[in-house]
Order: structure tokens, then C-alpha cells, then sequence
């Protein structure tokens, strides 16, 4: 680990201008590229204590052992300039977009004598134009299908051209109105070249204007009364219709625009990008990247900016893009962008109507992106066993932790505080192993406490079931089962009751996560040492800089940002934390939705809503007499007795409230005065 002022330059030798800087590691690689407004103010944050810089940038400081910097004049030649060295150089701390697909474009072939029709992927060839990217090739090929009909243009390869210009046959295509067959000289090249770029107009958006030049002919030939023309022309409108049927209208103002949206945890990012054309949405792709640099939203989007149109020119650089969040500053992206357009390009945040609403539909796009590829990454053996390897190593375990076990504590503003512990066995959660928990010792909130008492609970148990056979009984309010996910058991040899199912409680794990820093850590481990285990290890997982945490450290480990083991230990955490704040909240709608005659014995559902359906609410029940419960049909009057008696030692019940207007409901059904907004938030 290189020691940051060992390759500091001198305050006076970093220019205060533009730049591009380069840091490199002690074999000359590239490691990082950045751009700055200033290369003196940027520099100098890099060399600042190790201990006020972001875990991200202290490792890449850390690793470094030189950096050099290039002046330009403009900081739109630094984002290009920047961009350059990207793409040459691959520095491994630079976010850096992954495509796990070569997305489909529907191209047109214009630099040929005779331009084709066909489907494209990979890099981008001149004189051809692009329509997309597509999600999928057999879309384009439905598309093109239709089309063919009213623009016959040649769609067959070099070498079938070739051969039925030899034998003066065309194609099947040729034979059926499909192809313009320019082969065997049906059609001039230049009729075929115009044919070629009326396809080119309508695939751009200019379909309005063509659709109403065919219904004109169409017309013009029914009043000729040549049927057979208008006949098809009929049916050529038809098809053209079908095909713009394909990408519905979003835009009304057949707006020209991209929409980038992008989906973001601690660890990784999703990006996702709709092209629309003529209001209509004409493709879609998508990255995923692992945040590997200490990156916000607006410097995700411009990174964005820059791979979607490093390599663009003219028209495929639309003239509105919209963003969720703009970069800082914004008026050398836009700059930039406008000179790979040759016009102006607006760079906004979408406010509000059809474009706010279009950007809400890409963000969810994103955020399903980003969810699938958790997905697939967690269900990978490899990955999961490269994961639990490095937590192994970083945390100085003898072996690799096969269950895992995290503990998260969620409340109210100190009310409903309760705890959860989820399991992980092998890198994949073992849900019929979750466990809940109402803390009872204290009231109120802490945190610190809570995990004492329920680590401690949880282990307390583990040492009974060692010590007696049979089944052990857990207290259903306290710790309630969750429901089997049907995974099969990956650990052997794990205790089981008479039926052969798992004791509750009976097999320790390897590793105990808690959520959160030292002080949380510490409980967890006093704890343990309380019941005299010390066979399982213990870490915490703090949210904010996602540090882990060890008993008895001063300083926190601090995994690589592109970690398999930090990936699965956040894993954990969040998986405890929204099964902590489930039961939570649960238990506070409960709460909030008990009343009096929930205690009453004897008083079932059925009985309970005839009584409130009778009296109409429960202040007019409380203030009824017993002969007036009487007169509800199944109540006698030892029901009626033991109803009267609970609601006058009941206090009254919280009232309700109406969860769209805030309004709280009296007992006799009219409104009262609005709740004020409720505090704090759940944990």
C-alpha cells in the first residue's frame, strides 16, 4: 500500500486551469482518469488525511503511485479528452458501463449501389443508417415484414444478389411484391436508392405526411375506378399502420428525445436508455456497472452521456435527452453534445405531463434491470463460493462461514420495537430458518440494547436445545416461523426432531451479522461471551460507508468496492432489514386496529360485527344498555354482561383514521381535525 505523499507534486507545480489527470499504480497501468475544472482544487483532494477520504478513493489513492495531468483549454475538451483516455486505457477505479448484450439495429445500407435491408449488431459501419437498438431481432423482422410491402427494398445478401443477377431470376421475395427485385433490373438504381430513403423518412417518424399522400392515391384511383389499385393501396395503408401499431405514440409532439434513467444501490448502478422518435418509442438498452469510484447520480448520468454518444454524430445524438439528475457543471456536457449534433441539444429533468410520466416508466425499467441481475448473480455457484472466500479472508476466519445469520432491530420512534434474524446458508437465504422477535426486557429505543437481548436469546435457546432432546417450545407471540421457501438442506448433520425436521434454534452459525457499527458489534459479542460461546464470529455492517466492522477494532475492514463477499454480506443486511421493518409495521397496524372486544371471551367475528354493525360504532355500543344489547340477534345477556362490563374498563380505543386525507374518524363516523404527519420513520 503506496503512502499518498510519497508522489504528491508541489502546490506550484499543479496548474489552475482544465485538465484530464491520470493516476498510475507501480507498474505505469493506468488506474484512474478524472477531469477537473480546475487540476490544482481537484488535486489537492486527493492528498488529504486518509481518514476524511472516501473508502473508494482512499483505496485508489492508496494503490496509485504517481499521477500526472494534461492541460486543455476548455472544459468540453476535457470531457472528451477524459472519454479518450477511458476507452484506451480501461482504468480499473473508473466506472465503467458493462452491456451484457449486443443490442439489434434495423440498418439501411445506403453506401451501396443497390441499399439493403437488414438487421446489424456490434460497432457502427459509415453509410449505413441505424434505427434502434431493438430488445430483440425477431421485432425489427416483424417490423421490416410489413413494410416490405409498400417499400420493396432489397433485403437479400451479397452473394443471392449476385447469383440472380447471373441467372436473370429474382428471389421468392422478387416473385411475390416483396423486393423491387433491382437485381434483374425491375428498377432503376435510382428508383431503388429513392425507394431505399422513403423507407429511411418513414422509419425516422415522417409517417403522417406518406400515409396521407397513399389515402390521396387511394382516393384518386377509386374515383378512376381502377379497383384493383386502390384495392391495394388499401391494404398498403393497412400494413404501414400495423407496423407504427408496433411503438405506440408516447410523445404527442412526435418529440425527438432519450430518456436515461438510472437505478442504484451502495454497490452497483443500472442504466437505462429509451430512444424515442417521432413520439414513438423506437428502442431501449441497458447497462449495469459496479460503483467502483465514490460516484453520485449526475456523475453516473454524464458517464452515461459519454458512452451513449462518445462514438455518435448528427441525428443519432437526438435534440432533447432527458435525465434524472443533471451533471455538474452542465453547460460543457451540453456543449459537448451539441457538437456532435452540429445544433443545439437540451439536457433537462422532465417537470411534468407525458415526459415525467414516460422518464417514471424508464426508472422502473432500471430498477427491474438492476433487480434481475442481483438475481443472477446471486444465483451463481461460483460467485457465491468466491463470495463466502472472501469474507473468510477478510474477516481471518478458519473456514468459510456456509450459515450465515443477521440481526436487525426496526421501531416507531421507540414504539413496536422488535428485532429480525434471517439465515444464509451456502450464499442463498434459507427463509423457513427466519426468526422474529419482540424485544421485552425495556421500553423505548435502543438499539444497542436491543441486539444485546436478542443475540442473547437467540443463543440461549441454541444452548438448551444442545442440552435436552425433544421438541422445544418457543413462545408463538415472541419468535413466530416464517414460510418454507422449499430449498433442500445444503448442511449435514444439523439436528431434527422425530419428525426429521430442523430444531429451532439447534444449529450455530459461523458468522453473525449485525446491522451496524461498533457499539452494535460490541453488544452482539458481549453477549456471546456472556453465554461462554466463543466458536462464532462475529461483524457489523454499517449502512452509510458500507465498512465492516470487527469486535475489539479501532478501525474498520474495508473490502474492495467490486467485492463478491461485500456484495452478499449487504445481501444480508438488507434482506434483515425489510424482514425487521415487515413484522414491524405489522405489528403497528395491529395495534392501531385493536378494539375493546377483542378481549371480550366468548365473542367471536361473526358476534362482534353484528354488534358494531347494530349500534352503528363503538362509542354508541359503550353507551348502550344491557337490554339494548339484548336485541341483537345471537346475544343473550351473559354475553351481553360480559360486553358492557369490558367496555366500561376499557379505555377509549385509538380512533381511526382515514389513510387518504389524514382525517381522524370518531367512533360515531364524522371526521374530526387532521393527524399532524406522523415522525420519524421506520428503522
Amino acid at each position: 500500500m503506496a503512502d499518498p505523499s510519497s508522489y504528491r507534486p508541489k502546490p506550484g507545480q499543479i496548474p489552475d486551469s482544465p485538465g484530464v489527470y491520470k493516476f498510475r499504480d507501480d507498474h505505469g497501468r493506468v488506474i484512474y482518469v478524472g477531469k477537473a475544472k480546475s487540476l490544482r482544487q481537484r488535486l489537492a483532494n486527493y492528498f488529504q488525511d486518509l481518514a476524511g477520504l472516501h473508502p473508494r478513493t482512499r483505496t485508489m489513492v492508496t494503490t496509485a503511485a504517481s499521477v500526472e495531468w494534461t492541460v486543455v483549454s476548455t472544459e468540453v475538451e476535457a470531457l472528451q479528452l477524459e472519454y479518450s483516455w477511458i476507452k484506451e486505457f480501461d482504468p480499473r477505479f473508473n466506472v465503467k458501463y458493462r452491456d451484457d448484450k449486443s443490442y439489434p439495429y434495423l440498418a439501411v445500407t445506403l453506401g451501396e449501389e443497390f441499399p439493403r435491408v437488414q438487421v446489424m449488431r456490434g460497432a457502427k459501419k459509415k453509410g449505413v443508417r441505424y434505427f434502434g437498438p431493438y430488445a430483440h431481432a425477431w421485432a425489427i423482422r416483424e417490423t421490416v415484414d410489413l413494410m416490405l410491402r409498400v417499400f420493396p427494398v432489397r433485403t437479400c445478401s451479397a452473394g443471392v444478389f449476385k447469383r440472380s443477377a447471373q441467372i436473370g431470376r429474382p428471389c421468392l421475395l422478387g416473385y411475390i411484391g416483396k423486393c423491387s427485385a433491382p437485381c434483374v433490373g425491375r428498377i432503376s438504381a435510382e428508383d431503388h436508392r429513392e425507394l431505399a430513403e422513403e423507407f429511411c423518412d418513414f422509419m425516422a417518424g415522417r409517417t403522417g405526411a406518406y400515409i396521407r399522400r397513399l389515402e390521396r392515391r387511394m382516393q384518386d384511383a377509386a374515383e378512376e375506378m381502377e379497383y384493383e389499385r386502390a384495392a391495394r393501396l388499401r391494404d398498403d395503408i393497412g400494413a404501414l399502420r400495423r407496423a407504427m401499431e408496433k411503438s405506440a405514440v408516447v410523445l404527442a409532439d412526435a418529440t425527438d428525445a432519450d430518456l436515461i434513467a438510472v437505478a442504484e444501490d451502495e454497490l452497483e448502478a443500472a442504466v437505462q436508455i429509451f430512444h424515442v422518435r417521432g413520439g414513438r418509442v423506437r428502442g431501449q438498452r441497458g447497462w449495469v456497472t459496479d460503483k467502483v469510484e465514490a460516484v453520485t447520480t449526475a456523475g453516473l448520468v454524464e458517464l452515461a452521456l459519454q458512452q451513449l454518444y462518445g462514438e455518435e454524430r448528427g441525428d443519432a445524438v437526438p435534440k432533447e435527452v432527458l435525465v434524472p439528475a443533471l451533471p455538474d457543471p452542465v453547460e460543457p456536457v451540453q456543449e459537448w453534445l451539441a457538437a456532435r449534433r452540429g445544433s443545439l441539444v437540451s439536457l433537462r429533468i422532465p417537470q411534468r405531463g407525458d415526459k415525467k410520466d414516460l422518464m417514471a416508466t424508464v426508472q422502473r425499467n432500471a430498477q427491474q434491470a438492476l433487480g434481475l441481475h442481483k438475481t443472477k448473480r446471486a444465483s451463481d455457484l461460483t460467485t457465491r463460493s468466491r463470495a463466502l472466500e472472501e469474507i473468510a479472508r477478510a474477516l481471518d476466519l478458519d473456514a468459510v462461514p456456509l450459515r450465515i445469520e443477521c440481526f436487525d432491530i426496526s421501531h416507531l420512534q421507540g414504539e413496536d420495537v422488535v428485532a429480525s434474524m434471517v439465515v444464509f446458508e451456502d450464499g442463498l437465504a434459507r427463509k423457513s430458518e427466519y426468526r422474529r422477535f419482540q424485544i421485552k426486557t425495556f421500553e423505548g429505543q435502543d438499539d444497542v440494547r436491543s441486539m444485546h437481548e436478542v443475540i442473547g436469546r437467540r443463543f440461549k435457546r441454541y444452548l438448551q436445545e444442545k442440552q435436552k432432546s425433544g421438541e422445544w417450545t418457543e413462545e408463538p407471540s415472541a419468535d413466530a416461523p416464517v414460510e418454507d421457501d422449499g430449498a433442500p438442506d445444503v448442511m449435514a448433520g444439523r439436528p431434527t426432531d422425530e419428525d426429521g425436521r430442523p430444531k429451532r434454534f439447534a444449529y450455530p452459525p459461523q458468522l453473525v451479522v449485525v446491522d451496524g457499527g461498533a457499539p452494535q458489534v460490541a453488544a452482539a459479542r458481549r453477549a456471546l461471551d456472556e453465554l461462554g460461546i466463543d466458536d462464532v464470529a462475529v461483524c457489523g455492517l454499517a449502512k452509510r460507508l458500507e465498512e465492516v466492522w470487527l469486535p475489539d477494532d479501532d478501525d474498520p475492514v474495508v473490502l474492495p468496492r467490486s467485492s463478491e463477499g461485500l456484495y452478499l454480506l449487504q445481501r444480508v443486511r438488507d434482506e434483515a432489514h425489510r424482514f425487521a421493518i415487515t413484522y414491524q409495521r405489522s405489528k403497528r397496524t395491529k395495534r392501531l386496529k385493536s378494539s375493546p372486544l377483542d378481549a371480550v371471551a366468548g365473542l367471536g367475528d361473526t358476534r362482534r360485527q353484528a354488534l358494531l354493525k347494530h349500534f352503528g360504532s363503538l362509542k354508541k355500543l359503550r353507551a348502550a344498555t344491557i337490554d339494548e344489547i339484548c336485541e341483537v340477534p345471537g346475544v343473550g345477556r351473559k354475553t351481553a354482561e360480559t360486553v358492557a362490563a369490558a367496555l366500561a374498563g376499557a379505555a377509549p380505543s385509538a380512533p381511526a383514521v382515514n389513510t387518504a386525507t389524514g382525517e381522524i374518524i370518531e367512533d360515531d363516523g364524522a371526521p374530526s381535525a387532521a393527524l399532524p404527519a406522523e415522525r420519524g420513520q421506520d428503522r
